[in-house]
């Protein structure tokens, strides 16, 4: 009985920047355990390859092209939108740098990708649900950084505390509509993008200061992502779970 009650077979879950990373590697898991993906990001041809990889697994696979940090393209996307029943907001940028030389365009390109993207998917997806009266969980890929602070990271930072808050405020705001919403906050995961930086001299003086002594791996976080997906949380709400080998709980 414990065991069905993380049972995602037959969801339909939208994942937001689909096409690598993060996005595309929950893409496979949650096919896996036996959940239908709806697929969205910018690069339609890179998202392909993420639906070949579902269908792979005998899952539904729904390629939708959906720029999150333009609310037209969320808009135009959901008028496409199948029936849902979980949404991961996984989209996210940075760009580091000072914030007296940081570029108007930078800050506005992860504010809009990071932050305003999740409250546009969002937004739509709560229509959806309220429309069709059906309960709805939102997953929000947030961030240790959203939690405590980072160098030469505001508007990362920033945005991601956003998202954490938000996700608060959602959840607060549509409990009594059988909408949950909840964040994964990953500390350093080891991706093919940084893997580099983090075996060079800077990114191991990092390391050091993780408790665990080492950078998360992508897997570590699908147990998370699989309870909040899974009927195993139905009252868990407005929560923010840390996935970071206890760095949040470095002494200062």
């Amino acid at each position: 009985m414990s065991e069905s009650r993380f049972d995602i077979t037959g969801k339909r879950v939208l994942i937001t920047g689909a096409s690598s990373g993060f996005g595309a590697h929950f893409a496979r898991v949650l096919a896996e355990n036996g959940a239908d993906l709806v697929l969205a990001a910018r690069r339609v041809d890179k998202l392909q390859e993420t639906a070949e990889a579902v269908r792979a697994q005998g899952r539904d696979a729904l390629v939708l092209p959906m720029d999150v940090s333009d609310p037209a393209s969320v808009e135009a996307a959901f008028a496409d939108m199948p029936a849902l029943d979980v949404v991961v907001n996984n989209a996210g940028i940075s760009r580091e740098g000072a914030l007296d030389t940081l570029d108007e365009a930078d800050w506005n390109a992860v504010i809009d990708t990071n932050l305003n993207g999740v409250w546009a998917v969002s937004k739509f997806a709560i229509q959806q649900w309220r429309r069709d009266g059906r309960p709805g969980n939102i997953i929000n890929i947030a961030s240790i950084l959203g939690l405590r602070v980072g160098a030469l990271l505001a508007p990362y930072t920033a945005s991601k505390a956003a998202v954490v808050q938000l996700t608060k405020s959602i959840a607060l705001d549509y409990a009594r509509h059988g909408i949950r919403c909840n964040a994964i906050c990953p500390g350093y995961v080891e991706t093919d993008i940084n893997r580099d930086f983090f075996q060079g001299p800077h990114g191991e003086k990092l390391i050091k200061r993780i408790p665990f002594r080492r950078l998360g791996q992508i897997d570590e976080l699908v147990g998370p992502l699989l309870l909040l997906a899974s009927d195993a949380s139905s009252y868990i709400s407005g929560a923010a779970i840390p996935v970071d080998g206890a760095h949040l709980c470095n002494s200062l």
